[in-house]
């Protein structure tokens, strides 16, 4: 039984209730929230403060491998768009690595890309408390326990709520980049601040040429980059809860160019224009030390809120989608029953309170050893979520081959230049794969996925083998 065979099920009050028949989940989610939701997916802390060590490492030639991720990261949008059209449901990754790739695929996908969000959430939190530091003394585990629970109690309130915040969130962001590349304009073009004086596209080439460090210093940076783009396809998971998806995920799907193109592309053309990119050290904001350099100090201030802004943006979403990774797993028998109930507002209550509770420990393990083991677990979220961009492309290829056979109907959204554009992503994710494991800092990652591969293999087998009658590990 899939998620898209179970309706609607009953209850009254807050009481977690069965939905034996639809997914049950009310489609609260509009146009409006979509959109920003799609925005602010593609605007996170990987390019506020990850973009700092990325200049580093490569100069001005970041900004070619922005846009060329960026098309990658069209081509996977454009493929989850295929497959979404479809069938939108809610999971839609493990449903669909469950439909075109079989079971255990689907187990995988469903408890990876839960696990992604969780790791992903722990960190965030943390990292907003972290923040609040810069204007308050207070206690950073107080911070993480305060942010936690708001959020939890909002994604328990109603799915619109979770929209809404959602969308400021991603307005702030969107409202402070806006801003840098307009000051930025200003700058170059009637050379007011401190910068004024040097400040030039010439920057772009003039300090050791647009690649200083070479073709391989370029490359090097493809993982941060990647990073940065990760959580861009959260708009699947929302599938199931949009007004009207057929309408509304394509039109947002169709904004990551010029997302992409505005937000990083510009935004890096803007400020390494205005500030030589020898200026930028590894872990400082680009944009902070760009308002610094142009002696604009509110900057940093303005820019710590955005980055808190990303931090609790990114650690909503992650409760927001863990709760319904764990219950499309639950629906198919992949998955603890308890994961399956919804409450009367149509909110996966068990899912994301065991999220939400992991999430604490995470904070609590955060404060007590601050050091490698606890690093360590935070580099597992670039393979794992890279893990979904994969089985999203390899589906798309398995769809469209079975739709032009006439097994399956052709989907309204076709992806442009599929399969070939999904081909062509597969292989470059090959080859962050493969910068990961040249980069020593990057490499931990791929330790931490096979061991992760070893305990779900494990796990799908003694599942397999408690319920061998169970249809969720029967092959298609």
């Amino acid at each position: 039984m899939t998620s898209a065979q179970v309706d609607k099920g009953q209850g009254d009050g807050r009481e977690a209730v069965d939905a034996p028949a639809g997914e049950g989940y009310q489609r609260g989610l509009g146009a409006r929230q979509i959109q920003m939701i799609a925005i602010g997916g593609a605007i996170g802390t990987g390019l506020f403060l990850g973009a700092g060590k990325a200049i580093d490492r490569a100069g001005p030639s970041l900004i070619l491998a922005y846009a060329i991720a960026g098309l990658v990261i069209f081509f996977i949008m454009r493929a989850l768009g295929e497959l979404l059209m479809y069938r939108p449901v809610s999971g839609s990754f493990s449903e669909y690595a469950r439909e075109f790739l079989g079971p255990f695929f689907g187990f995988v996908t469903g408890w990876t890309y839960w696990l992604f969000w969780v790791v992903t959430g722990i960190t965030e939190v943390t990292a907003a408390a972290t923040y609040m530091t810069y204007w308050w003394d207070i206690p950073q585990w107080l911070s993480a326990l305060v942010f936690t629970v708001i959020l939890y109690g909002a994604n328990l309130i109603s799915v619109k709520l979770f929209g809404e915040l959602e969308f400021w969130f991603s307005m702030v962001k969107v409202t402070a980049i806006i801003g840098m590349i307009l000051i930025c304009a200003g700058v170059l073009t009637i050379g007011f601040s401190d910068a004024g004086e040097t400040a030039t596209v010439a920057n772009l080439w003039n300090d050791g040429g647009f690649f200083p460090e070479g073709i391989g210093g370029t490359l090097m940076t493809l993982q941060i980059v990647m990073f940065a783009f990760l959580a861009v396809e959260l708009v699947g998971v929302t599938a199931g809860e949009s007004k009207d998806p057929k309408t509304v995920l394509p039109k947002a799907i169709n904004t990551v160019p010029w997302r992409i193109a505005v937000f990083y592309v510009g935004a890096l053309i803007m400020i390494l224009s205005v500030v030589p990119w020898s200026t930028f050290e590894p872990g400082v904001s680009p944009f902070v030390a760009a308002f610094e350099e142009m002696g604009l100090g509110i900057g940093a201030a303005i820019v710590n809120f955005v980055v808190l802004t990303a931090a609790l943006s990114s650690c909503n979403s992650g409760m927001y989608s863990t709760g319904r990774m764990l219950r499309d797993l639950a629906l198919n028998g992949q998955g603890p029953k308890a994961f399956t109930k919804l409450t009367k507002n149509g909110l996966p209550l068990a899912g994301t309170t065991f999220s939400a509770a992991l999430m604490l420990v995470g904070v609590w393990i955060n404060y007590q050893w601050p050091g490698e083991a606890f690093n360590y677990v935070v580099s597992f979220a670039t393979i794992s979520g890279m893990w979904a961009w994969i089985m999203i492309l390899i589906c798309q290829i398995r769809f469209r081959a079975k739709a032009d056979r006439g097994e399956l109907p052709q989907s309204t959204f076709k992806a442009p230049g599929a399969p070939f554009s999904s081909w062509f992503a597969l292989a470059f994710i090959g080859l962050v794969i493969v910068m990961m494991a040249v980069d020593k800092d990057a490499r931990i990652s791929l330790y931490c996925a096979p061991v992760w591969g070893l305990i779900l293999g494990v796990s799908y087998l003694v599942l397999k083998a408690r319920n061998p009658d169970n249809t969720a590990f029967a092959k298609r």
